[in-house]
């Protein structure tokens, strides 16, 4: 089965009750792919890896690579951890004008269609079309939404730019799959003083597949319709700094039950970052099918790296030659220099923002771990302590389940390891919601 085929195939066994999903990646962080495909080799299944529009696009994101570049890393990754790349799900996340809406339409929608194209022409095979937000001469207040036909409109017209690049890959190449739709708050905008996330509404997403369904076969992309497998709606989930707001599959079973009777496809759900197991779980059973992850990942890994510092200022003493990484120091002062990442997400007085900026549940800190400083400071942790041994009574105090994964045999006791196992509690929460275990 192609990629293609698989996600086709999984959305027909979930709408049969199966129960079945499917979690997606989204990160450029190393150890976090590396565990995603640990993962899936446990479960010898796929792995689905997806990067946004603002982090990979035609001019290289804030990660500094193309989708070609990203493509190219993931596969160099495959090959590290001996992983089939015919098993990596390639996704491409919110594609659409959102990186240039300070722009006019014109130019903006330009753009958004070369970012799709080059999607589609690097081998990414999941698609999702995004074209909500406001450009700058769109008419109407800069709060209000977009009008639905005009996004319904430019939605269309990428979806057009995709087929043509499809088109001009070799044969047999897997043809795109689509979600569409999109989520509040826009991406990458997490919830702030907000004690309840709103549910989208039944009507809502009838209005969206309706107009959508229209405009797709208005200009004749029937075969691309036939590929949309998912929409993505709000099915109440969300986090901030310091909460997590929880599914409550009662407030969603309208949401839940309409998909079931009206449309053959699957709900994507965005933000599912910190959910419980059981709450995954049952959004899956509910037909939110595929479930996004991001900075629950880069939190973990967070987690270790600073868990794995604290081993290090206890085996060495300042002023012996081996120079100590100062992985916290580095951090805090490289989003203090360049807060342009988290400055308008975070908010409080100092102390607030300091903690924010190392422990907030939206961790803000991934944007940052490929600049050179945190590279490097990184680098100098994992060679320390590859240097000087781990003793168990260190590894007890500050990472006590993986204490107990190395007493047991399971765990090699290097820094590396550690760190992708802390990643990979959580990617097997995913992998159990998702029927993959």
């Amino acid at each position: 089965m192609s990629v293609t085929d698989v996600l086709l195939d999984l959305v027909q066994r979930n709408r049969r009750g199966e129960g079945v999903g499917i979690y997606s990646i989204c990160s450029a962080d190393r150890f976090v792919l590396e565990a995603g495909m640990m993962q899936a080799l446990r479960d010898d299944t796929v792995v689905c890896i997806e990067s946004t529009c603002n982090q990979v696009n035609q001019f290289g994101g804030y990660s500094g690579m193309t989708p070609a570049a990203f493509r190219a890393f993931v596969g160099s990754v495959a090959a590290d951890m001996r992983f089939p790349e015919d098993r990596v799900v390639l996704g491409g996340d919110h594609l659409g004008p959102h990186v240039w809406r300070g722009e006019p339409a014109e130019a903006a929608m330009a753009k958004a269609r070369e970012l799709v194209r080059a999607y589609v022409q690097a081998g990414y095979t999941k698609i999702h079309l995004d074209a909500s937000m406001r450009c700058a001469d769109d008419p109407g207040d800069e709060g209000s939404p977009l009008d639905e036909r005009t996004a319904t409109d430019r939605t269309v017209a990428l979806c057009r730019a995709a087929e043509e690049a499809q088109g001009e890959l070799p044969a047999g190449a897997p043809a795109p799959v689509y979600v569409i739709g999109t989520e509040v708050p826009i991406p990458g905008g997490e919830l702030a003083g907000r004690s309840e996330v709103s549910v989208t509404r039944a009507e809502d997403v009838e209005r969206t597949l309706t107009l959508a369904r229209e405009a797709f076969e208005r200009e004749g992309l029937h075969a691309a319709w036939e590929r949309v497998i998912a929409v993505v709606t709000q099915p109440g989930v969300e986090f901030g700094d310091a909460v997590v707001f929880d599914y409550d599959r009662d407030r969603a079973r309208e949401l839940s039950a309409y998909l079931t009777r009206n449309w053959p496809l699957v709900y994507e759900a965005h933000s599912t970052d910190h959910q419980t197991a059981t709450s995954l779980r049952q959004m899956v059973e509910d037909h939110f099918a595929i479930l996004k992850v991001g900075p629950w990942l880069t939190f973990a890994m967070r987690e270790a790296l600073f868990a794995l510092e604290s081993i290090e200022r206890e085996l060495f003493a300042a002023g012996e030659d081996l120079a100590r990484s100062r992985l916290r120091e580095v951090l805090e002062t490289t989003m203090v220099e360049h807060p342009e990442h988290w400055k308008a997400y975070y908010h409080g007085d100092e102390r607030e923002l300091r903690l924010a900026r190392a422990y907030s549940f939206s961790d803000r800190a991934r944007y940052y771990w490929a600049r050179p400083e945190l590279s490097e400071a990184v680098a100098r942790l994992i060679g320390n302590l590859r240097q000087r041994p781990i003793p168990l009574m260190l590894l007890s105090q500050f990472l006590p389940v993986e204490y107990e994964a190395v007493r047991a045999g399971e765990l090699a006791l290097a820094p590396e390891d550690l760190v992708r196992h802390r990643i990979l509690a959580v990617v097997d929460l995913y992998a159990s919601a998702c029927g993959m275990r």
